[in-house]
């Protein structure tokens, strides 16, 4: 028989409450940093002690098109996250760089890929289960 911990449980309710009674603030602040490639590139230019450059970032996210790389920097451009320069290059060069306002998203981040580390081989164990039981029922 196990013990139930009363306060812990009343803590998480009061910390539920919270969270939702503030969802209309979280998300649309969310929506701006958590879509496919927002995350990965932000994670990019955080850990990255120097600016990184338009082609540098695109081949390190393997898969990302000319386009959406263009139009997310635009968006986290936009909101302050990530800094833009023109180099006097030829042909003309672009660097990105955190701000900080978007260097404070280096610990979540740094959190969100270690548990992403931790806990990857079980979510891929979970959807294997989770397909048999689908391929079972059919």
């Amino acid at each position: 028989m196990s013990s139930v911990d009363i306060h812990g449980d009343t803590e998480l309710a009061a910390q539920s409450c919270r969270v939702l009674s503030q969802m209309a603030q979280i998300r649309p602040v969310l929506d701006k940093i958590a879509d496919k490639w927002t995350i990965l590139i932000l994670i990019l230019i955080v850990i990255c002690p120097k600016p990184s450059r338009f082609n540098e970032i695109k081949r390190r996210l393997d898969g990302i098109t000319h386009k959406a790389l263009a139009d997310a920097l635009k968006r986290l451009e936009r909101n302050g996250l990530v800094t833009r320069t023109v180099l006097p290059t030829s042909p003309v060069g672009v660097e990105y760089a955190i701000t900080p306002q978007g260097h404070a998203l280096r610990e979540p981040f740094e959190a969100l890929c270690a548990w992403a580390l931790e806990h990857g081989s079980e979510l891929d164990a979970a959807s294997a289960r989770f397909d048999q039981q689908q391929k079972a029922q059919a």
